[in-house]
C-alpha cells in the first residue's frame, strides 16, 4: 500500500512538472517573437510556431521548429533559415530555404522560397542582418498546444489550474508533514511522561520498602529493647529471691 502511494506521488510530481516545463516553453516561445528587432533564445536555441504550409513537407502549419544561432558566413545554398522581414506590409519572422546566395564587395545578400511555394522565391531578399538563426529540427503538432495555450481557455485549463492544484499539492504535503510531525512529537511526549510516571512509580514504591523496611526495624529493635527490660527483671527477681533463700537458711 506504501509502495503503491509512494509510486501515486512519483506520477502525480512527473506530470505537474511537466506542465510547469510547458508553461515555461510557452512563455518563453511568447517572448521569442515579442520584439520587433531582437529574439529571445536559449543557450542559442529560439522555438517558433509554424503559422503556414509554406514549408510543407519539411514541416508545417502547427510544428514547433527550433532554430539555432549561426555564423551567416557559413550558410549554403538549400539551408533553411529564420530571418526577419515583411509580410503584408508587417514586421514577421519567416522560415525558408536558402535558393540562392549572392556576394558583392564582401557583403552577402539571400534570395529564399518555400517549399511548398511552387518555386516562386520571396519577394524581399534578406542580408545577414535579417538572419536569426538556422532551422535544426522540428515537433510535430507541438505548436498546436502552444497556441492553444496563447488562448485564455487553454491558459486557464492547461497551466493555471495544473499549477494551482500544484501549489494545493504540495501545500497539502506540508500540512501533512507538519501533522505527522505533530504526531511523532505527541507520542514521544507521550511516551517520556509515561516512562517519567513509570520512573516515579518504582522511586515511590522503593521510598515505601524503604519507610516499611525501617519500620519493621524499628519495632524489631523496640522488641529487642522490651525483652532484655523482662530479662534484666527476671534476673534482678531471681537475684532477690536467691538473697532471701539464703537468709532463712543461715
Amino acid at each position: 500500500m506504501k509502495a503503491m502511494k509512494r509510486a501515486g506521488t512519483i506520477v502525480i510530481s512527473v506530470i505537474l512538472w511537466a506542465i510547469i516545463l510547458l508553461a515555461a516553453l510557452y512563455a518563453f516561445t511568447t517572448m521569442a517573437t515579442k520584439d520587433d528587432q531582437n529574439v529571445a533564445s536559449i543557450l542559442g536555441y529560439t522555438p517558433l510556431v509554424v503559422e503556414t504550409d509554406s514549408m510543407k513537407p519539411t514541416f508545417e502549419s502547427g510544428d514547433l521548429i527550433f532554430i539555432k544561432k549561426c555564423d551567416t558566413s557559413k550558410l549554403n545554398e538549400g539551408d533553411i533559415i529564420t530571418f526577419h522581414t515583411i509580410i503584408d506590409n508587417q514586421y514577421a519572422l519567416n522560415t525558408h530555404r536558402i535558393q540562392k546566395i549572392d556576394e558583392a564587395n564582401g557583403v552577402r545578400s539571400y534570395t529564399t522560397i518555400g517549399d511548398n511555394n511552387n518555386g516562386v522565391a520571396d519577394q524581399h531578399v534578406i542580408s545577414d542582418g535579417d538572419i536569426v538563426g538556422k532551422y535544426i529540427g522540428h515537433v510535430s503538432g507541438l505548436g498546436k498546444v502552444m497556441n492553444f495555450l496563447s488562448s485564455s481557455m487553454g491558459f486557464l485549463i492547461v497551466i493555471v489550474l495544473p499549477m494551482l492544484l500544484f501549489f494545493i499539492y504540495q501545500v497539502y504535503n506540508l500540512i501533512m508533514i507538519s501533522i505527522r510531525l505533530k504526531k511523532a512529537m505527541a507520542v514521544e511526549n507521550a511516551e517520556e511522561i509515561a516512562n517519567a510516571r513509570i520512573q516515579q512509580e518504582k522511586a515511590d514504591q522503593a521510598a515505601d520498602e524503604a519507610a516499611r523496611a525501617k519500620d519493621e526495624a524499628q519495632a524489631a529493635l523496640e522488641e529487642a529493647k522490651r525483652l532484655k527490660e523482662e530479662a534484666e527483671a527476671l534476673k534482678a527477681k531471681a537475684e532477690k529471691e536467691l538473697k532471701e533463700a539464703r537468709k532463712d537458711e543461715d
